[in-house]
């Protein structure tokens, strides 16, 4: 960061900002936007007033906005101010032209540079003027390379530029950035020879190298003025920037010159880091030997500038990454060694034929000693200057350049060689380097605090995500890099809120604690027990194992039991925290004020939980609710397992005769268990990415970004499914109808007319063929034509189900939703092999069309295995509720993990609860054995076992009823015959109807008793299921049996999917079809571990589909860090990722969740959504809500006793008034009887949840007038949610905040069904430009709450769109408190007059208080995932 740079606290500091300006840590407030703020007196006078865009008056734009943003440094509050003003949307585009002055592209490009920075739309609003924004691209690139512009503009318009390329799934942007890189830039190779030798390497370069020259010729000199300068533009500039990185100015020229080359290194490691940019530009950089040139600069050399030694670095990786550049094929580690050998051949010819008095030893050399950059360098050291640089030539590298600041002197020609000679690792030996386990040097380590203080000025040495990769490699590599450093900046920010807590303070050379944390506690130095021999091969400890003691004496109940808490494999924090003494200096070698000595922080080792025991060193059982409280055990052993690697340095800084790092260990640190699976997840993705893990065949390629991105789905698989059994999908032949528009339904021969389900539909279309691997654009509009025209027929025939038996349980469970037409054709998507993605607005179905899916595959395909994999909990508990009503066994349902317990089902799906379950079964049907032997007089205890029941089955059952079927199968057999000879009547005789009816035909009769022979039949079937489990002991082997034999529907969450990846891998676990539920909540390798929980075969993963389910118009994946969120872009969801690129989705279209008015909130976000006939027609949806004027509104609440939003600690924000009016509202629904259940309270952060609980508990709980309400939660927790009625308080009064971000307010806007009451404050809405799709249509009606006297719940007659009706104006929270008092008082003194009684309590109140809440009230301020981040 620049000195005197203040970071945003949202890590948005311009390039501009100036030094020392403070406004920059400011957002703009209401006051700013409507005071006598400069910008905003501008914008009235100019702009907001206008209903047409006013022309653009260039001295405004020079004098009124450049000059000023100049003078006050570019100030970021002065920009974000402009920005919301509209000045791009309503000034400065409306009014460009190619006449515009350079100040007005500028201002452009500085304000499209603050929207991509706040993470807002910026090149929608260009997409209108294509010709126009061609134009101002092309200016953006000549100023560029405008050598008399300033620094500091140019820096401003490379970042312009960097957006534009991290945008290429934008057509109008790709147009312009893509003849940037292609091949033409080879024009600047430096000779024909280097050209020809990239021509031969492939044959279709030369054939493209033509084109282009063709292209050329044939245009006119306009034309080919452009031609020249897009080949040359990109040259120009990396010559510039060797000019720029050989400058040795100072001040603050040096740092605008520093500034520069680091955000143009960012620019390049973005082109080298994606394959369509990377093919050409590649080859040129390396032709300029760009790295060799900035290793020996100046700029490179200077201590203070590690950032760009760091992003040297990244771009080294991504320049040697083992790539064939055009084909996209990652190298092996045997290919890239060939590769590397043949260079070193080459040097040793080239050596031997024309230095070989000097360079014999080299010649002669071993390549393993020529890899050794020393060893390379002494032998080429005795060349002469002259002769370098010939032998630099004679390899056909460059030696001449243009006129450059570029010292080309002796060293850099030999840096060159070396370079190009030297073996670099690749990047799976660099991440097997890597630890997962962290200490304090890892925690602090430069690189980690330069993320942490990112604010949005200078660029970052880390990976971005973005909408392509290299190979599958190069996506596990940035997903373990990415991800490694999100969990050690959580971690360190646990440790360091620790300390901060525990007031740690010296005494005499004793640290003492002062403060305390619920989630640390100090103990005597572990005692370390054990240390196991290394393995063979490795050098350090096989194990280590410590004894650590825990004083839990003084440890209040709840804290306790949360420490005998503490799970094998739980990982644990031991730490050496002494205060730093200021006038001694940092003791752990740093010099950084950030380090971990500036906290007191000397020593930290990681260790994971072997074992809890008690004081006599028994294990400590799992602790229940009612345990004895005031039992007060002393003390605790942990028996630890410490990270061996860590260890053994420990022990050799003690040969080195320094202190021992266990001595002064003194405090043991946990951390909740849901942020504390990091081990296990880095350690599955750390092994993925060294084990050259595959993604599907069919699917790599989309994967990727780089094939034709229909390519996946099943119209363009040859395995395409030419008839699918629907089942129960369809309701009757009308439905079918109405589903398949736009095809031709033909009943098969055999039927007449319309016939009722089950319905089998035939495709009767053309042979798919395979699709060619890159054609050309000619032939793609060829192909998607003969698509267009065909038209699809469909044959549909039927069949008889089997009749299952005669009692309910055998009656099959069957479907009961009438299914749209889009829903239908996500449902035979999903159900044909291939990628489907569906897009599921609110209140759609998406969980139902998830469901049907798995139903269809677990019937048409019986020996494939589908895993379900979903974001949440409780999203995997609502998919399975929905499948247990499906006609679907239990017994092949198999749910891994927690969150069980909440389903609503008696059932146990966890895996050992399911072996449980098995058991118990199996003793029901061992049980009916029994029965059915008494019932045929069969001697023996045959219900004794499942083997005996099997024995029974092969000699009794089978041989009586085969005699029996082959009888009465003769034709000659009579109905009687049919009913007398029947073996099995006895048994069947507690059937709840009559088995066989007189009436019946005799078809009918053998359809009967076939249907009872398979209810038995279906009894020894299941029995022999659970025979292995009588069979095997162990209950890991039972358990493990059911996931990989037994189960078929195995669901999981993302997490858990990470944790266990390599053990359920290890178990042999196969599954054929992959299903993720809440998919756009997921990040890309959480999206992809799931399809690597098996091993690959032949180099593939067998997987036949994957279906892809949520909505990226919704909250993303929660990323603490900002730098991780924004700048590398960590939050981009696989689902939200393979949209941008276009692979197509069907996003569902009919909602049945709210009143159509509340949809019309954010219909905006889906323009093809619609409501069911259901939601138009539903009495509960035509009524209106009583007691309430509308069924929606914004209520405006202004201070509330002089006080708007508040912020007791950081983001951690409150609003007194809006909870006290939240708590108003809800009393006053519940007086006139509206269901507590019925009701939720949502908040946009967590201080405001938690001021809300504290209003209820002090005015509604223990009151059962009122209860409390079904939950009280922030919107980011509700996602997924729903109720009748929603009480929403959006908190801020002086800026939007995160609200600004459509995705949550998507969320918001949708959770309600019947009624939503949102409090905020009108002027903070009203100016933000984003919002007003949803906010204008909350303004059109009244901002003061309004009621109606008279009604009550469930008995008013009032339609919702009832205009006639007069509503008593609510002033205010004071009005309604008084309002709700009075109703209070009356409600009791009718119940006292009446001799009525109080209704009873709630049954489900609000949600208890998490361990995180209770944090709240007790001692620690909690930030939730939901407010990371936030912008202040």
């Amino acid at each position: 960061m620049e000195d005197g740079a203040t970071p945003h606290r949202n890590g948005t500091v311009p390039v501009f900002a100036a030094k020392g300006d403070s406004s920059a840590s400011q957002r703009p407030t209401i006051a700013d936007l409507q005071g006598d703020n400069h910008y905003a007196e501008i914008a009235r006078k100019i702009w907001l007033t206008k209903k047409k865009a006013p022309k653009v008056q260039p001295k405004v734009v020079k004098e009124d906005l450049w000059d000023h943003l100049e003078k006050e440094g570019f100030a970021y509050t002065s920009l974000l101010i402009l920005e919301t003003l509209q000045v791009l949307e309503r000034y400065l585009w409306p009014g460009y032209s190619d006449s515009s002055s350079n100040y007005h592209v500028l201002l452009l490009a500085v304000i499209v540079n603050v929207k991509r920075r706040e993470n807002l739309a910026a090149w929608t609003h260009f997409v209108e003027k294509p010709a126009e924004f061609s134009s101002f691209f092309r200016r953006i690139l000549s100023m560029s390379v405008d050598l008399t512009l300033s620094l500091k503009v140019r820096t401003h318009l490379i970042s312009f530029i960097i957006s534009a390329y991290q945008s290429l799934d934008n057509g109008l942007v790709r147009k312009e950035c893509a003849p940037l890189v292609s091949i033409s830039i080879w024009h600047n190779l430096h000779s024909d020879a280097a050209r020809e030798a990239k021509f031969n390497s492939h044959v279709m370069l030369r054939k493209m190298w033509r084109s282009a020259g063709k292209r050329y010729d044939g245009a006119d000199e306009p034309p080919q003025a452009r031609l020249r300068f897009e080949r040359s533009w990109l040259y120009t500039l990396t010559l510039d920037f060797l000019n720029r990185i050989y400058s040795v100015a100072g001040g603050d020229a040096g740092k605008d010159n520093l500034l520069y080359c680091e955000r143009f290194l960012e620019l390049l490691i973005d082109l080298q880091s994606q394959l369509p940019t990377r093919r050409y530009v590649n080859s040129l950089l390396q032709d300029l030997h760009l790295l060799s040139a900035i290793r020996l600069s100046p700029v490179y050399g200077d201590e203070e500038n590690g950032l760009l030694r760091d992003l040297h670095n990244l771009l080294r990786h991504y320049t040697c990454f083992p790539i064939d550049d055009q084909t996209g094929q990652q190298l092996s580690l045997m290919e890239y060694r060939e590769e590397h050998h043949a260079t070193l051949a080459k040097l040793q010819r080239v050596a031997l034929k024309n230095f070989d008095d000097k360079l014999k030893i080299l010649a002669l050399s071993n390549y393993a000693s020529l890899s050794q950059r020393e060893d390379l360098q002494g032998l080429l050291g005795v060349l002469k200057d002259p002769e370098l640089i010939k032998l630099c030539g004679l390899l056909n590298f460059r030696t001449d350049y243009p006129t450059s600041d570029l010292v080309r002197d002796r060293s850099f020609f030999l840096e060159v060689l070396t370079f190009a000679h030297e073996r670099r690792p690749t990047f799976q030996e660099s991440v097997r380097e890597l630890t997962i386990i962290p200490t304090e040097r890892t925690l602090f380590e430069t690189t980690f605090l330069r993320n942490e203080e990112y604010n949005g000025s200078r660029p970052l040495a880390i990976p971005k995500i973005n909408l392509q990769y290299l190979t599958m490699g190069d996506f596990l590599w940035r997903s373990f890099i990415l991800h490694r450093c999100e969990s050690f900046y959580a971690i360190r920010k646990d440790i360091e809120e620790v300390i901060k807590r525990l007031k740690p303070r010296s005494v005499n050379g004793i640290t003492r604690f002062d403060g305390a944390s619920r989630m640390a506690l100090e103990i005597p130095k572990p005692a370390i027990i054990d240390v196991g021999n290394p393995k063979v091969g490795e050098l350090v400890p096989s194990q280590v194992r410590a004894e650590v003691t825990l004083d839990v004496h003084r440890l209040n109940y709840n804290v306790r039991r949360e420490w005998e808490s503490l799970r094998t494999g739980d990982v644990v924090f031991l730490a050496a925290v002494h205060p730093f003494d200021e006038s001694l200096g940092f003791s752990n070698g740093h010099s950084n004020p950030g380090s971990a000595d500036r906290i007191g922080l000397r020593h930290l080792r990681t260790a994971e939980v072997v074992q809890l025991q008690d004081e006599n060193g028994r294990p400590v059982r799992e602790p229940r609710g009612g345990e004895d409280e005031g039992r007060r055990p002393r003390s605790r052993r942990l028996i630890l397992h410490i990270d061996p690697t860590a260890y053994e340095e420990d022990r050799q800084r003690i040969s080195n005769k320094k202190p021992d790092i266990y001595e002064s260990i003194n405090l043991i640190v946990r951390r909740k268990g849901r942020e504390n699976n990091f081990k296990s997840i880095l350690e599955s993705i750390k092994r993925l990415t060294l084990s050259d893990v595959p993604a599907p065949s069919w699917l790599q390629g989309v994967f990727l970004g780089y094939d034709d991105p229909a390519g996946a789905t099943y119209k363009r698989l040859s395995n395409r499914l030419k008839s699918i059994d629907f089942k129960d999908t369809f309701l009757d032949w009308q439905h079918l109808i109405e589903s398949l528009p736009g095809k031709t339904v033909e009943p098969s021969e055999d039927m007449n007319g319309s016939f009722p389900p089950p319905y089998v539909l035939e495709t009767m279309t053309s042979e798919v063929t395979e699709p060619e691997a890159r054609p050309s654009k000619k032939r793609r509009r060829e192909q998607d034509g003969e698509q267009q025209s065909a038209v699809e027929s469909v044959r549909v025939t039927t069949y008889k189900p089997p009749n299952m038996g005669p009692y309910p349980m055998d009656a099959p469970k069957l479907n009961a939703i009438r299914f749209t037409p889009t829903q239908i054709e996500a449902i035979n998507s999903g159900t044909q092999p291939g990628l489907t993605v569906i897009v599921g607005p609110p209140g759609t179905g998406k969980t139902d069309v998830a469901t049907q899916i798995i139903n269809n595959i677990y019937h048409n395909f019986p020996n494939q295995r589908t895993l379900l994999v979903a974001h949440s909990n409780q999203a995997l508990n609502q998919l399975f509720q929905k499948i247990i009503a499906l006609d679907i066994d239990e017994r092949h349902l198999l749910r891994l993990g927690h969150g069980e317990e909440e389903l609503e089902t008696d059932v146990s799906y966890s895996k050992y609860g399911r072996v449980d379950s098995f058991l118990e079964r199996g003793q029901g049907y061992l049980a009916e054995v029994h029965r059915l032997a008494a019932s045929i007089g069969a001697p023996g205890a045959h219900g004794s076992s499942c083997e005996t029941a099997d024995y029974f089955n092969q000699v009794y059952i089978k041989p009586v009823w085969t005699k029996y079927w082959d009888s009465v199968r003769n034709e000659d057999t009579s109905k009687e015959q049919v009913v007398e000879n029947f073996p099995f009547f006895t048994y069947f005789s507690n059937a709840p109807k009559e088995l066989f009816p007189p009436d019946l035909s005799k078809e009918e009769l053998l359809d009967t008793v076939q249907g009872c022979y398979r209810h038995i039949e279906k009894i020894f079937t299941e029995l022999a299921d659970i025979r292995p489990f009588e069979v095997l002991r162990r209950e890991k082997d039972k358990a493990n049996y059911l996931l990989t034999k037994e189960a078929r529907i195995i669901a999981m969450t993302a997490t858990h999917a990470a944790m266990r990846r390599q053990e359920i891998a290890d178990l042999g676990f196969h599954y054929d079809n992959v299903i993720m539920e809440e998919s756009a909540q997921i990040t890309e390798i959480e999206n992809f571990i799931p399809l690597a929980l098996q091993k690959s075969q032949d180099g593939n993963l067998p997987l036949q589909r994957v279906v892809l389910v949520g909505d990226h118009l919704q909250n993303s994946p929660i990323i603490q860090n900002l730098a991780f969120r924004q700048y590398a872009n960590l939050e981009q969801s696989l689902f939200l990722r393979l949209v941008r690129l276009g692979v197509p989705s069907i996003t569902l279209d009919q909602q049945g969740r709210a009143r159509p008015s509340i949809a019309e909130l954010y219909k905006w976000r889906y323009p093809q959504l619609t409501c069911l006939p259901s939601v138009l027609s539903s009495p509960q949806f035509q009524h209106a809500n009583a007691g309430f004027r509308y069924e929606y509104q914004f209520i405006d609440v202004p201070d509330y006793k002089g006080k708007g939003e508040s912020e007791p600690t950081p983001h951690f924000i409150q609003n007194l008034g809006e909870a006290e009016y939240a708590v108003a509202i809800f009393m006053y629904m519940r007086l006139l009887g509206y269901p507590a259940s019925k009701i939720s309270i949502l908040a946009s952060y967590a201080g405001q949840k938690a001021l809300i609980r504290d209003v209820l508990g002090h005015r509604c709980k223990g009151n059962r007038l009122f209860g409390l309400p079904r939950i009280v939660t922030t919107i980011d927790r509700y996602q997924g949610e729903q109720n009748n009625y929603v009480i929403l308080s959006l908190t801020r009064t002086l800026r939007p905040g995160y609200l600004r971000d459509l995705r949550r307010l998507t969320v918001a806007l949708s959770r309600s069904r019947l009624g939503l009451y949102i409090l905020g404050r009108k002027d903070v809405f009203e100016s933000c430009f984003e919002v007003q799709d949803a906010f204008a249509l909350l303004f059109e009606r009244p901002t003061k709450l309004e009621v109606v006297t008279g009604e009550m719940y469930n008995n008013t007659s009032r339609m919702v769109d009832d205009d006639n009706v007069t509503g008593t104006t609510i002033k205010g929270v004071e009005h309604l408190g008084q309002y709700v008092f009075e109703m209070t008082q009356a409600k009791i003194q009718m119940l006292k007059t009446q001799g009525g009684m109080m209704p009873p309590p709630a049954i489900k109140e609000v949600e208890e208080v998490d361990s995180a809440d209770e944090e709240v009230y007790d001692e620690d301020a909690v930030i939730e995932n939901d407010e990371v981040g936030e912008e202040e």
